[in-house]
């Protein structure tokens, strides 16, 4: 059953949900997911995003989420000047990007003291977006729980560690997909968690042979305890 959000849509800065509060939260997800403010950004916006994102606003909206600001932020307009401000460096430019969703971007993000991010994502309507790919590798989830994303290669043992790690700790798992690139290769596990993953989690993951990087999508924005 849709909610009354679905109808009217999220509280945001316009002028379009798709294209304005959606761009800002793939800026904002692309954000936390390098864990940083990132110092470098590249953006490639593709299809409707490239065709009419500047009249919405959308390359200002996805600026102002990799700033960490929300979609109803008023600052959203002056993200470029806020940018320079504080030392984000960032290029815009269009790409056609194969399959893609219409409103779909890419961006490429760095930071000192952070491994750079390559992360490729639609806005839905409504606000919704939908992650497509990170670092190259196909995903799918949208964001909106707690998600533990782990880099690995794929071998065997990693799945059974991860859950291992979570059942220790009382964290439910609701979902949990698995992403690779070939048999042996690069491999992402994308699992979302009912509860806040605490810090000694991720570090002990992060330390296991053949983990290559781990991040956690805390939505709530509470504390573990």
């Amino acid at each position: 059953m849709a909610s009354i959000f679905d109808i009217l849509g999220p509280v945001m800065v316009g002028p379009s949900s798709s294209h304005t509060a959606g761009a800002d939260r793939i800026g904002l997800i692309g954000r936390q997911l390098l864990g940083r403010q990132p110092q470098k950004a590249t953006i490639y916006l593709h299809g409707s995003f490239a065709a009419t994102g500047e009249g919405h606003g959308t390359d200002r909206a996805i600026v102002a989420g990799l700033l960490g600001m929300k979609p109803d932020d008023m600052r959203i307009p002056d993200s470029f000047r806020i940018a320079k401000e504080e030392g984000l460096d960032f290029t815009i430019q269009k790409k056609e990007i194969r399959g893609a969703h219409p409103n779909t971007v890419q961006m490429i993000l760095e930071a000192d003291g952070a491994d750079s991010l390559d992360i490729q994502a639609c806005s839905i309507g409504g606000g919704r977006i939908v992650v497509s790919k990170l670092d190259g590798i196909e995903v799918n989830f949208n964001a909106e729980s707690n998600t533990l994303i782990v880099h690995n290669q794929d071998q065997p043992g990693h799945v059974a560690q991860v859950a291992n790690i979570l059942s220790q700790k009382n964290i439910n798992i609701a979902t949990m997909q698995l992403f690779r690139d070939k048999r042996g290769g690069y491999a992402v596990m994308v699992i979302e968690t009912d509860q806040i993953i605490p810090d000694s989690a991720i570090s002990w993951l992060e330390n296991l042979d053949g983990i290559i990087k781990v991040t956690f999508l805390n939505v709530s924005g509470a504390e573990d305890e």
